[in-house]
């Protein structure tokens, strides 16, 4: 009977054991892969973009806010099955279309509130559901670039401990800044959402996003 109990207990470490390595390689495999990334080049302050401030108009309450810290997001299998689940929800929920076409203007950023919305309002809402969710905003910086086809662009950088991170509605993947290719024009000073800075050598044509 003992030799029988001993058993049944070995058998059940082992099984625990085993339990417990499958679970670390499922969370490990669950982690992004990439190497660890510098973060983004900062050049000084520089003009924030005319969108920006007439968001700011229209939601004053997502704008003002106290200067703060610098604060970066721990990647862990929660943090980052949050990025990739509302970076692929809002790519999916919201239609593309033109700020020409939606409101008869050339440039307006908004919440995209009726479904519709360019890469801005894709941008501002991955930003607000990611507060909600717990993520700091120090954390969460609106970033102007030139795209793959040189046009005027935006995406979500998020400041982490592997470096600065890119949501893109153009992409579902998340990816390292570097990895882009794209050129970083400015964005959000990490400090203070309302104070920008320049990434690189500044570019007075960038249209569309950098206005």
């Amino acid at each position: 009977m003992a030799v029988t109990l001993r058993v049944v207990a070995f058998l059940a470490a082992l099984c625990a054991a085993a339990t417990s390595q499958a679970v670390a390689q499922s969370r490990q495999a669950a982690l992004p892969n990439f190497p660890i990334t510098p973060i983004a080049l900062e050049m000084g302050n520089t003009r924030a973009p005319l969108g920006w401030a007439d968001f700011c108009r229209k939601n004053s309450a997502d704008c003002d806010t106290a200067d703060g810290h610098a604060r970066e997001v721990m990647i862990t299998s929660r943090s980052w099955a949050l990025l990739l689940g509302i970076n692929t929800k809002v790519n999916k929920e919201i239609e593309p279309v033109s700020d020409m076409d939606h409101w008869g203007i050339v440039e307006s950023w908004d919440y995209p509130i009726d479904g519709k919305g360019d890469c801005e309002d894709y941008v501002l809402e991955k930003r607000r559901q990611l507060i909600k969710a717990g993520m700091p905003r120090e954390a969460l910086l609106v970033t102007v670039v030139r795209d793959l086809e040189n046009e005027g662009h935006a995406v979500l950088t998020v400041r982490t401990d592997i470096g600065d991170l890119v949501l893109d509605n153009k992409r579902q993947q998340i990816l390292p800044w570097t990895a882009t290719g794209y050129r970083y024009i400015k964005r959000q000073s990490a400090t203070n959402p309302n104070l920008w800075v320049a990434l690189g050598a500044p570019d007075s044509t960038t249209a569309t996003a950098a206005r």
